[in-house]
């Protein structure tokens, strides 16, 4: 396994962190009374599109998984369609989930639906970036040994990262602390967060410790 590829994955992990503390410091020299928690909606629209940006850009500029193939126009906006419906539905879906595991239904629809958006741009986001549009793709990244590459191992860890922060962040909610972070939902928010950063820092470490028993074959 080459180092080099493994500090390309450190860089472009450790950008991506950045991208996430900047969404909480540079907006409150630019807007009065801007914090994560004060404003905490416009928060997660920033950080949401902030990190979905650099996302697109890196792997636009790394191409960890870049295929053989050349593509045609159409091909490429057919793909970008695709990748734009399925990020779609699944903020749907992490709705719906959200809701099922006793989010409100009706009351606080912008809140989870926002929150759904958040855990998209965590998760699903960068399995369209680096794997693409590819359902058995997915299937076989997060099955038992399915990696294929480093940023496939990433993919996995800063996933499940995100996805057990969420679920964790909720714990503090029904306490009855009565603090302004238990309101919903920012503690989930803030969890899935510090999941997805966590797994950023996680990720590269993991693979440079364990890159010699590490072996990624084509199927």
């Amino acid at each position: 396994m080459k180092e080099a590829e493994i500090r390309r994955l450190l860089a472009a992990n450790l950008l991506c962190v950045f991208s996430v503390i900047l969404t909480a410091v540079v907006p409150a020299f630019f807007w009065d009374g801007f914090t994560v928690l004060g404003t905490h909606l416009a928060w997660l629209c920033v950080c949401s599109v902030c990190v979905s940006t650099l996302n697109v850009i890196l792997h636009l500029v790394l191409k960890p998984n870049l295929s053989p193939k050349r593509s045609s126009f159409a091909q490429k906006i057919s793909r970008f369609l695709k990748c734009c419906i399925y990020f779609f539905m699944s903020c749907i879906l992490f709705h719906a989930i959200i809701v099922l595991y006793g989010a409100p239904l009706i009351e606080s629809v912008t809140e989870t639906f926002l929150f759904a958006v958040l855990l998209s741009t965590f998760t699903t986001l960068q399995c369209l970036c680096v794997l693409g549009p590819n359902i058995q793709a997915w299937i076989r990244v997060f099955s038992k040994n399915g990696a294929m590459s480093i940023w496939e191992s990433s993919l996995q860890i800063t996933t499940m990262c995100s996805i057990l922060g969420a679920w964790f962040g909720a714990f503090p909610i029904p306490l009855d602390w009565d603090r302004p972070w238990q309101v919903w939902p920012i503690s989930c928010s803030l969890g899935a967060t510090f999941g997805y950063v966590a797994g950023l820092i996680i990720a590269p470490l993991w693979i440079h410790w364990n890159r010699k028993q590490l072996t990624y074959k084509s199927r």
